[in-house]
């Protein structure tokens, strides 16, 4: 049997792993593949004139891989990511001014990055919840867990970035980090939200129950 939670109904991952005898293997694989995912989208990087944060695909990345693979798996494959960031694999996004290594976490893109697994697990979750059987719902799914990654991301930098001798503040971090993102994010998501529920009308699945 596919495992479900009590509430909820199988993620795609699940549903495939649960009709193979190497159902291990491929949540294992899976995972793998969408931790390298990430690290490929970071290095698709555009640094812009007016602020720290480069503009990458690796949110778009995040809350597919949430909504693939469900909150646990999907959380493994970002706490994944980030210790390959830290251990000072070539994973974080290509930067002459961001720190490399671990100190990229405490730098001025560090709550972005250290979103990720929470942004996989809201998506995740309700992915679980069916979510991500259709394309509305995943669209929502995915719309929550960028409100996270956009929430920590600003916070962090309103709350510990600086501009000059400042403090950046939360008006600032807002136009730095979330304004200039959000009509470019959105067009990635109403794309990307529609590949998963593609993939259950292959399989014949659009019901979650």
């Amino acid at each position: 049997m596919t495992p479900t939670s009590s509430s909820g109904s199988a993620t795609l991952i699940e549903t495939l792993a649960g009709r193979a005898d190497s159902s291990s293997f491929i949540r294992v694989g899976a995972v793998l593949f969408v931790t390298a995912l990430t690290a490929a989208a970071a290095q698709i990087s555009v640094p812009l004139p007016f602020t720290q944060v480069p503009f990458t695909f690796q949110p778009m990345v995040v809350l597919l891989g949430g909504l693939a693979l469900g909150p646990r798996l999907g959380l493994a494959s970002q706490v994944l990511y980030l210790l390959a960031g830290i251990a000072g694999l070539p994973v974080f996004a290509a930067s002459a001014t961001l720190p490399p290594g671990a100190l990229r976490l405490l730098g001025p893109t560090g709550g972005y990055l250290m979103s990720y697994p929470v942004a996989a697990l809201v998506t995740g979750y309700l992915a679980e919840r069916g979510f991500d059987r259709r394309y509305f719902t995943s669209v929502l799914a995915m719309l929550a867990g960028l409100v996270v990654i956009y929430a920590c991301g600003a916070t962090w930098l309103g709350v510990f970035a600086r501009t000059g001798s400042a403090l950046m503040g939360m008006q600032t971090a807002l136009a730095a980090g979330v304004y200039p993102f959000i009509a470019a994010d959105l067009v990635k998501l109403v794309v990307a939200a529609g590949i998963v529920p593609s993939f259950w009308r292959l399989l014949g699945r659009t019901d979650p129950r």
